[in-house]
Order: structure tokens, then C-alpha cells, then sequence
């Protein structure tokens, strides 16, 4: 007779606990000597929320892994082609997204196939109306610049397709028409493979080019057809429970993901191919959409951009595990008693016990948060705006700004949680400058001007250091110390575009080391105490200005984007507290006096199952 452990390489455990140390194996039999249960622990499926596409959009092209995925091209509001068209690439690296090489044509509706370093794009259209200017352009991706391959046999927009670089598949589409038409890729040139069975377009796409699917959308009416591709014919497989169109799918012919679409209405169902027939799984997509992009496979997959019919720029990552995963996210938190925006906060303080001072007319208020509530306490000698905080509550530190009548100035004032007292001016006259560290050791740096000195505050009297900036923005924001400062961002006066700079200090020298994803000015909040990490949420990117919504993180080399503050877009906000419990508050055009806390994703293990033998 044959024993567990022989048939799973496992020996029941007695524990006295659901987990021992990490371990979560699923499938795993243990006895829990607490509550006297024999259990498991069984992988179930969950989507969770990612960092967001730097641009929303829809009709875009992915593939690669969860964790390793491109999105190229789409149609977003922003877009350099006609109509809006897109050559933007972006990287997934299974937090966030940050910029890739441009596509050598503004495109919509190609279709991706293959990984991040090794990807395929094909098909589309160059402008509107899409059917008169259908592409025949295939690009080929190294995982930073896009070079022209063979063009496809048959033009067309809607279509879908799997495979790899080398071994690409397209099917079916619309060409003003619905087609049936399969081309095989072999890494130059494109070939004619057998006619789809029923000719459609918005339908998804999984598999290799010898072991195809194709499922889903739209004849007359939403589809639920399921084809299979041998590398020569199709034939006919199981239904999909939920007929749609416009849909995502990913993983391989005998396990493959389908998601989200249109029915109509909007759809946000997932459903799960064994190779004969769908199961609707037991979780939905967060945000229903249709013509959204994709990659991974059948228990870790990627769900990206698309419309409601508002273009998107929402990530999703689908997982069946026997871990939770509760994403990053920003949640309300108490409201300023008194709007104003271009504050000065105690950035080094904690986001449970902060303040904030001063403000565009000019007034003298501060406020302190414990965490849930603002309350207003003593007010500050000097009305400023523009002004920079740091310190703590109960030791803060404001410099520089502008005062009424007298503009741009260099007092210093310092806070002891309950009174103001001034302090020694600063060698530099300028506001808009960015600060942080404690009260007896704090570091300001550029300015309005522009101002590129950096400056020590000791407690008693600022020094200025031989270290500056290397770009010369305003309108930057930063956060950090004396020895390690990190600075995003800017514009310099008259300009019309927006900078992505992002400098590094040390302690002795200034380094710039990347770029933003999203271009930014205009005091988007930030939070985090040192270079090493820091989130930079909100701020202005365009010209009339347009307030920006999501987040950006940066962790001491790259940035990439976060998750997006629950409220709007934002500009003119501050920020307080660490990577790990921060918060942004304010915000301005339209004003508001709202205050959002970040929590950081983290994960734990689901509770095992009880083995019922009744």
C-alpha cells in the first residue's frame, strides 16, 4: 500500500502551529496539535494591485513574465503618433514599470509576443481611421532598443498571437473585415500556417507557435470559441464560460489565463484552461476592462493598461499561491484644518507625528498629526510659502520661502513642538528649496533662481558646502540627510518641458544616476529618510500644467513607478515619514486639504485547511 510519504516525499508533520518557520507547501499534511486538526495547505488564486504604467493606455503590446514583461505602443491621451498613437516601452519588474526603448513607429492594437529581452511586436495601425493605415512593421526587442524584422503577410488591427522571437504566431483580426488568416514567424520573415476556424478579432492569444490557443472575441457578438494550434490546423476545444472580446490571456496551451474583456458590460472575470475545458476561477480582476495587454503564465501572470473606456494605466498581477499578498496602497487619513498649499513639513518625522507651517497667504499656523487627526498649535514668527521643513515634531526646523512684501527671504526658525524660536539665516536667499535631516544637522539644497549651493545647518548657524547640484532645475523636491540626500525632478524658468533628473548625495559630492519614469516639477509630495529609498508621489509634467496621479519609487539605483495615491491626481503636496509608513497631504488645482498614508505590500501565509474526513 502505497504511503504519503512515498507518494508526495513528505512525512506528516505534528506541529503546533498552521506554519513552522516559512515553510507553506502546498499539499503539505500536518497535524495541529493546538486545535487537534489534521490540515493543508492549498494554493488558491488572488489579484493584487502593482506599480502603474507611467502612461495610461489601451491597445498595447506585452509579454515576458510577471516579473520581466514589456508593454509597447497604445493609444493614450498622451501619445506622440496620429490619434494619439504611442512608441513608449515600458519595463515590468515585478513592482513597477520604468521606460524601455521607443518602438520605431507610433502604433496601436500590435500584438507582443516572446520575454522582455527577446520580444516581438507585429501588426497594428500607424493612425486614425485604424483600417486605412494598418501596419505591416514587425520589431524585434533586446530588452532596450527595437530593430525592424520582416513585415506580415496580411495587414491587420485586433488580431492576437503567441509564441517567441524566433517562433512567433498571428491569427485571426480585422482588416475592415473580420479574417481567419494564421502567419508564422521564423526570426526574419513571416509565412502562411492554417486558417483559423472561425474568422474574429479582439480575441486573446497563449502558447507556443506549434501549441497555440486562441480564444475569445468577437463575430457578431462576443465569442466564447476556443481553438487549438498544432503548427499546422486548428481544432475546436472547450467554451469559455464567459463569451467577451477585448480580452487578456497568458501561460500555455494545456494551462492558459483568461481575463477581463468586454461582454458588454466591462468584465473582470478569470477563467482557467486545463487544455480541454474553462474554470471561472475564484478571483476577478480589481478593475473590470477590455483591449488591455498581458504576460506570464496560468499562476503568475500580468494584466496591464486598457479602458473603461477611460484609458488605464493600472497594473494587476494574478498568482495562485499558498501566500497572501496584500498590495501597496494609500488610504485615507485626517484632513488639514486649514488648506494652503507650498507647507513646510518635518519631513524626518514619523507619518503618526508630524507637522506642518505656513502656507500660500502667507499664514503663520501650524499643524500637528498624531496619525488619525490635524490639531493646530503654536504659531510660527513668520508667514512663509515655499518654505522647507525637517526635523521632527518635537524638534523641526523651517528656512527660506517667500514673506509678504519682502519676497523671497533666509530666516530660519525652529520648533519645539509646542513654540517657534528663530534661528541662524541662511548664506542663500531663495525658497522652493529642498531639506531634510534633524534640527542640529540639516541639509537645504538648490532653490528658486535657479540655485544649485548646498548648506548645513548645526542647530546654531548654516555653512555652505563645496558640493553642488549638477542641474540647475527649480521646482525640485528631495528628501533625505547631511550624508545621503536624494533630489527628483524640476524646471528651470521659461521652460515648457519638465526634467526626469535624479541626483544623489553622499555627503561630499552630488552624482546624477537616472531618471524618472514620469518627467515632474511643481512639488509632488515625497517621503523616506535617506537616498537609499524614497517615493515621490504627484507633482506637474506638462505645459499647460497637468497634474500627475501615480507614484514613483526610487531604492538607491532606479526608479520605477508605484502604486497611485487613492486621491486624484496631485500637485503642490508635501510629504513625511519613510518608505515603510509615509504620507503626502495637500494638494493643488483643484485645492484640498486631504491627507493619504502608504503602506507598503507585504505578504503571509494563508491559513491552512481543515481535512475534513466526515
Amino acid at each position: 500500500m502505497s504511503t504519503y510519504e512515498s507518494l508526495k516525499g513528505l512525512k506528516v508533520k505534528y506541529l503546533s502551529a498552521d506554519t513552522s518557520g516559512d515553510r507553506s507547501q502546498e499539499g503539505e499534511l500536518f497535524y495541529n496539535s493546538s486545535d487537534f486538526n489534521l490540515k493543508s495547505h492549498i494554493a488558491t488564486d488572488a489579484w493584487s494591485s502593482g506599480g502603474a504604467l507611467a502612461t495610461a493606455r489601451r491597445y498595447l503590446a506585452g509579454a515576458g513574465t510577471q516579473s520581466a514583461a514589456f508593454g509597447a505602443g497604445g493609444i493614450s491621451p498622451e501619445g506622440a503618433g496620429t490619434g494619439n498613437r504611442e512608441a513608449r516601452t515600458e519595463h515590468y519588474d515585478g513592482t513597477g514599470w520604468t521606460n524601455g526603448g521607443n518602438l520605431s513607429v507610433a502604433v496601436n492594437d500590435k500584438i507582443g509576443a516572446g520575454t522582455l529581452t527577446a520580444g516581438l511586436a507585429f501588426g497594428g495601425s500607424t493612425a486614425a481611421p485604424s483600417t486605412n493605415n494598418l501596419s505591416a512593421v514587425t520589431e524585434e526587442y533586446n530588452g532596450s532598443s527595437w530593430t525592424t524584422g520582416g513585415n506580415v503577410g496580411t495587414n491587420r488591427i485586433n488580431h492576437s498571437g503567441a509564441g517567441i522571437q524566433t517562433a512567433g504566431l498571428m491569427f485571426a483580426g480585422y482588416t475592415g473585415t473580420n479574417i481567419n488568416a494564421t502567419e508564422e514567424y521564423d526570426g526574419s520573415s513571416w509565412t502562411a500556417g492554417g486558417n483559423i476556424g472561425t474568422a474574429r478579432r479582439g480575441l486573446a492569444g497563449a502558447g507556443l507557435q506549434t501549441a497555440g490557443l486562441a480564444f475569445g472575441g468577437y463575430t457578431t457578438t462576443a465569442s466564447n470559441t476556443t481553438e487549438e494550434y498544432d503548427g499546422s490546423s486548428w481544432t475546436s476545444s472547450g467554451t469559455l464560460n464567459t463569451a467577451r472580446n477585448g480580452l487578456g490571456g497568458a501561460g500555455i496551451q494545456t494551462a492558459a489565463l483568461g481575463f477581463g474583456g468586454s461582454t458588454p458590460p466591462f468584465s473582470a472575470a478569470t477563467e482557467k484552461y486545463d487544455g480541454t475545458s474553462w474554470t471561472t476561477s475564484s478571483a476577478s480582476l480589481g478593475t473590470a476592462r477590455q483591449n488591455l495587454s498581458n504576460s506570464g503564465t496560468q499562476t503568475s501572470a500580468l494584466a496591464f493598461g486598457g479602458e473603461t473606456p477611460v484609458n488605464l494605466a493600472n497594473t494587476e498581477e494574478f498568482n495562485t499561491s499558498t501566500t497572501a499578498i496584500t498590495a501597496a496602497t494609500f488610504s485615507s487619513g485626517g484632513e488639514n484644518n486649514t488648506y494652503q498649499f507650498g507647507r513646510n513639513y518635518a519631513n524626518m518625522g514619523p507619518s503618526s507625528a508630524t507637522y506642518v507651517n505656513g502656507g500660500y497667504t502667507y499664514v503663520k499656523i501650524t499643524e500637528e498629526y498624531n496619525g488619525t487627526s490635524w490639531s493646530e498649535d503654536g504659531d510660527s514668527s513668520n508667514g512663509r510659502y515655499f518654505g522647507t521643513g525637517a526635523g521632527t515634531l518635537t524638534a523641526g526646523i523651517v528656512f527660506g520661502g517667500y514673506l509678504p512684501g519682502t519676497g523671497a527671504t533666509n530666516v530660519t526658525e525652529e520648533y519645539n513642538g509646542s513654540s517657534w524660536t528663530g534661528g541662524g539665516n541662511m548664506n542663500v536667499t531663495t525658497g522652493g528649496r529642498m531639506g531634510g535631516g534633524p534640527q542640529t544637522a540639516t541639509i537645504a539644497c538648490g532653490g528658486t533662481g535657479p540655485i544649485t549651493a548646498t548648506e548645513y545647518y548645526n542647530g546654531s548657524a548654516w555653512a555652505t558646502q563645496p558640493a553642488t547640484l549638477n542641474e540647475t532645475h527649480r521646482e525640485r523636491n528631495g528628501v533625505g540627510t547631511q550624508s545621503s540626500f536624494v533630489a527628483m525632478g524640476g524646471t528651470n524658468p521659461g521652460e515648457t518641458v519638465f526634467h526626469t533628473d535624479v541626483e544623489e548625495y553622499n555627503g561630499s559630492a552630488w552624482t546624477s544616476l537616472t531618471d524618472m519614469v514620469v518627467k515632474s516639477k511643481n512639488a509632488g509630495g515625497i517621503f523616506g529618510n535617506s537616498a537609499a529609498g524614497a517615493i515621490y508621489c504627484g507633482g506637474q509634467n506638462s505645459n499647460p500644467a497637468t497634474n500627475v496621479s501615480g507614484s514613483q519609487v526610487f531604492n538607491g539605483t532606479t526608479v520605477f513607478t508605484g502604486v497611485s495615491p487613492a486621491f486624484s491626481a496631485r500637485s503642490g503636496n508635501q510629504g513625511a515619514g519613510t518608505t515603510s509608513a509615509g504620507l503626502i497631504s495637500a494638494r493643488y488645482s483643484p485645492a484640498n486639504s486631504k491627507t493619504e498614508h502608504f503602506t507598503p505590500e507585504s505578504t503571509a501565509a494563508k491559513d491552512a485547511k481543515t481535512i475534513d474526513f466526515d
